[in-house]
């Protein structure tokens, strides 16, 4: 497969806003994030259906699939930063039109729910996308400094970032030690094992794997990890990254359970390649952005995370 990266990101550019999952509980949110933006220097062009609610969805189908389309019809539009994840991505994923987007390769920036889009455009297009902020939960705010420095250079930049360096003292866990290179790829585990069985799960051969999740109880790990077992996606893997897994621990101390960290050991302690755990990537303040199909160098015995290549030409 050929890899194909977006232009870069400059002032001036035009960033479009979409909402392909779930609408945020505060729509107010929306415009505290395009003022974000603007203030940085860009001009925002919110998707025509941006704000629509549609029970747990943003609109309907026909509706967030338009949107995504007009953003990459848009020649003006540069960049495309997702709103949230939540649900309903999957849902569009058999009505894009990826010939569309091929011609027209722009940055598309999320992560979560996300994840099945990003996933789908890899598979059919070859196209780098962003697993990094959104604008109702990372730009709304307070925007976390170390969050924003990544994501920025990443996306305006053609120069290789290299050697990630982790925020607060952070440091990686090796699951099992050694050294590898390859494109990394993967993200929200739920999404990633979504795509089982249908034509937009991509190829994991010779890759390194990203996963991540949150609020999911360790039986449910548990479940997935066996999926991508069964599938032999650890046997095609050149290296693991995992990411943080927020909340998910059993809720219920009356329940007999494992632990989230014995689930982890128990698929990936005893791998004949690369493993590390505590990247800071997913839902936290602190949000390494990884470039989906970036040649990266992972060695697991010093805790050490290279992006090998620049995301952006």
């Amino acid at each position: 497969m050929k890899i194909i990266k977006p232009n870069r990101l400059q002032k001036g550019d035009v960033i479009g806003i979409i909402s392909p999952a779930s609408s945020p509980d505060d729509l107010t949110r929306i415009d505290t994030g395009v003022h974000y933006l603007e203030t940085l220097g860009y001009r925002v062009e919110v998707g025509k259906h941006v704000g629509k609610i549609h029970g747990y969805l943003a609109g309907n189908d026909e509706e967030r699939a338009e949107d995504i389309h007009a953003m990459f019809r848009n020649k003006y539009v540069k960049a495309i930063i997702c709103i949230r994840g939540g649900y309903g991505t999957t849902r569009l994923i058999d009505k894009i039109d990826y010939r569309l987007i091929k011609s027209h390769p722009k940055i598309l920036v999320g992560y979560s729910d996300i994840t099945a889009l990003q996933l789908a455009i890899f598979q059919k297009t070859g196209i780098i996308t962003f697993a990094g902020p959104m604008l109702a939960v990372d730009f709304y705010n307070e925007v976390n400094p170390y969050t924003e420095d990544i994501f920025w250079t990443l996306l305006t930049s053609k120069k290789k970032i290299g050697r990630i360096s982790f925020p607060e003292d952070e440091k990686l866990h090796d699951l099992v030690r050694g050294m590898t290179a390859g494109s990394i790829i993967g993200g929200n585990l739920a999404m990633i094992c979504s795509l089982m069985g249908t034509p937009f799960f991509p190829s994991f051969r010779n890759r390194i794997l990203l996963l991540e999740d949150t609020s999911e109880a360790p039986y449910r790990i548990d479940r997935m990890l066996n999926q991508l077992k069964l599938a032999k996606v650890f046997e095609h893997v050149k290296g693991v990254i995992l990411g943080a897994f927020v909340d998910c621990n059993e809720q219920d101390p009356s329940k007999r359970t494992l632990t989230l960290g014995e689930v982890i050991d128990d698929y990936f302690g005893s791998l004949k390649i690369p493993v590390v755990y505590n990247f800071q990537h997913g839902h936290l303040k602190n949000n390494i952005t990884v470039p989906i199909g970036l040649k990266i160098k992972l060695n697991a015995s010093r805790g050490i995370i290279e992006y090998l290549e620049p995301a952006c030409r």
